[in-house]
């Protein structure tokens, strides 16, 4: 008896010290994710979740991520948001961290919200009404909304291109259309840009539908710039797309 008492103790201090440990984890994670938002900046936000394709998800964080090493522009603030902090496996076993969870944390405002592929975008996680309702939340005051290959989906399921043109992954196009029937989809079009949507093939040429955004924002030069500094040839002219006259 004497022996399980002092086991217990045991456990119960060691608890303790883990979860002290944990707090003080998380409250210097929120100072560090602080130190990383700069007012004067865009606020780009990344909604990751299990199965999230790698590609979707680097391609337009590292353009977005590189317009901070560009002087004279408003650069972008890029975090990663999830229903978790803890990590996050994309398809292809890359381990994330996310720096916000949407469903406890007081998140920046958001004013591009990108949404990279994931595994189950076509099913389970359209199912997922607390990440639909937040994209829904973002979308009231978000300057623009972005998908990359089947993120598609998640837009149109929370009713967001009702009124708009998109595009999805070449393959799920019919997909896309059986699902909702009443959207206006293109096909054959690496990106789409309607009103604050902007809606990409992904792959690989989530690059390209990235480098659009800021070649929007800021002008060929500075577009041309980042494209260089990721070895890419840049030329918007040659891009098939469908954007605003």
């Amino acid at each position: 008896m004497k022996y399980f008492i002092i086991l217990l103790i045991f456990v119960g201090f060691t608890s303790g010290c883990k979860e002290k440990k944990n707090h003080l984890e998380t409250l210097e994670t929120k100072q560090k994710r602080a130190a990383r938002i700069d007012p004067g900046n865009y606020n780009v936000a990344f909604l990751i979740m299990e199965g999230t394709y790698n590609t979707e998800f680097t391609a337009p964080y590292d353009i977005f991520q590189h317009t901070k090493y560009r002087e004279g522009i408003k650069a972008m603030n890029t975090f990663t948001i999830a229903n978790t902090l803890e990590p996050v496996t994309t398809f292809e076993g890359l381990r994330i961290l996310p720096d916000f969870n949407y469903l406890t944390d007081s998140i920046p405002s958001i004013d591009i919200l990108v949404i990279p592929s994931a595994e189950h975008h076509l099913d389970t996680d359209l199912k997922d009404t607390a990440m639909l309702n937040f994209v829904k939340r973002v979308d009231k005051n978000a300057l623009f909304m972005t998908s990359h290959c089947d993120g598609a989906f998640v837009l149109a399921k929370a009713g967001l291109l009702n009124k708009v043109a998109s595009t999805t992954f070449p393959s799920d196009i019919e997909t896309y259309r059986k699902m909702f029937p009443h959207l206006n989809v293109k096909d054959s079009v690496l990106f789409v840009h309607d009103g604050k949507y902007i809606t990409s093939a992904g792959g690989a040429k989530s690059f390209e539908a990235s480098l659009y955004l800021c070649e929007y924002l800021y002008g060929k030069e500075v577009t041309k710039s980042l494209a260089k500094g990721l070895v890419i040839d840049w030329d918007l002219d040659l891009i098939p797309k469908t954007i605003p006259q």
